[in-house]
């Protein structure tokens, strides 16, 4: 048994870290006795001069219904490098790590984060410290789990976005497009247009052309539809073209919303306006379904660090919570299926993906 362990999060904050940190304090100290120390500003906390600080069920009341973290996060740690254009995590200063965890009695860690935490996280493991990772991203894009809380609160704040474009965009007869987040997977575009009624939904996973989306805006002219809604995600792509970036040096997708909105208002004249959802979409309160697959999956992890468990993720798989290992978890990124059955809902109800082939389907 474990007598301390330590917590931290990384990566972009997501709407239930709060939730998750709680639930792991609350069980550990209720449960099973142990101490509890954050670590904070993810693994910046345990290099050079310790950032830690101790957590116990008093100082985590009341922050089950809070956004962001109370630990802090990175998504850019001081070990990281961009070299030509993408992230490379190198392996951290590992030993200096381990140091400042054996001086501070930490004997086990719950790292929760996305895929780039993960890694770091798998590495500890390969040192032989004992570490349970829990999935956190608004993307939804890790394979190893049905869903990773933050994904449904990303989903219920673009799809209210969604709702008042529409009615905006049906007053004054324009074409709105919405841009969103999901980085090179489509997850919350593809939901979020469902649910919202949108009109054309471009994602990564389908590359999208100009003449399908003008096609599709004349198509509803034709049936006395002289608004459009469109939805894109920031990673989605033009046929022949690569991802649009904000910032290239620094990996920020953006900018194809108002690229779209451009051409659109170029070539069918239409009034044209976009807006960019950005990080409203990681901001504000949990909803309840990520309240509690945060408060599941942070009691599950520190069950599994209890069980002996070592080098392992607590993911979602059927509607039960187990572990899977953490270099499954990390292994592939999970795309949206172009053949998958929502995207066929989505084609059979009548919005476009704006596919060159579109008419085929």
């Amino acid at each position: 048994m474990y007598k301390k362990i330590g917590i931290l999060t990384g990566g972009g904050d997501a709407p239930g870290l709060n939730a998750v940190i709680r639930a792991a304090v609350r069980t550990a100290i209720g449960e099973f006795e142990m101490r509890c120390i954050g670590i904070e500003d993810s693994f910046e906390g345990i290099l050079g001069e310790t950032q830690l600080r101790k957590l116990t069920t008093k100082t985590v009341s009341g922050i089950l219904p809070r956004g962001g973290t109370i630990l802090g996060t990175r998504n850019k740690g001081s070990f990281c490098k961009i070299v030509d254009g993408k992230m490379i995590i190198p392996d951290m200063p590992i030993d200096e790590a381990l140091v400042n965890l054996k001086q501070n009695k930490i004997e086990a860690l719950v790292v929760i984060g996305g895929e780039g935490t993960l890694a770091i996280a798998e590495q500890f493991h390969r040192r032989g410290f004992p570490v349970v990772g829990v999935p956190k991203t608004i993307d939804n894009d890790l394979s190893a789990t049905e869903l990773t809380f933050g994904f449904r609160t990303a989903i219920d704040i673009a799809t209210e976005a969604l709702d008042r474009l529409h009615t905006t965009a049906a007053s004054h007869d324009r074409v709105m497009v919405l841009e969103v987040m999901g980085r090179n997977s489509g997850w919350i575009a593809l939901e979020c247009g469902l649910a919202g009624s949108a009109d054309v939904i471009l994602i990564p996973e389908i590359p999208f052309s100009f003449d399908s989306i003008i096609k599709k805006v004349y198509e509803r002219e034709k049936r006395g539809s002289l608004f459009t809604n469109i939805v894109v995600a920031e990673g989605a792509l033009e046929v022949g073209h690569s991802e649009m970036y904000l910032d290239q040096k620094q990996m920020r997708l953006g900018g194809i919303g108002d690229y779209i909105r451009k051409e659109v208002e170029k070539v069918t004249g239409k009034e044209s306006r976009c807006v960019v959802l950005g990080h409203l979409q990681r901001g504000g309160s949990p909803n309840a379904f990520d309240r509690m697959l945060g408060t599941n999956f942070g009691a599950c992890a520190v069950r599994a660090l209890v069980s002996g468990e070592r080098g392992k993720m607590v993911a979602l798989k059927s509607g039960r919570v187990e572990t899977v290992p953490l270099a499954d978890a990390i292994a592939n990124i999970k795309s949206v299926n172009p053949g998958g059955q929502l995207v066929r809902t989505a084609r059979d109800i009548g919005i476009s993906f704006a596919a060159p082939d579109e008419e085929e389907h």
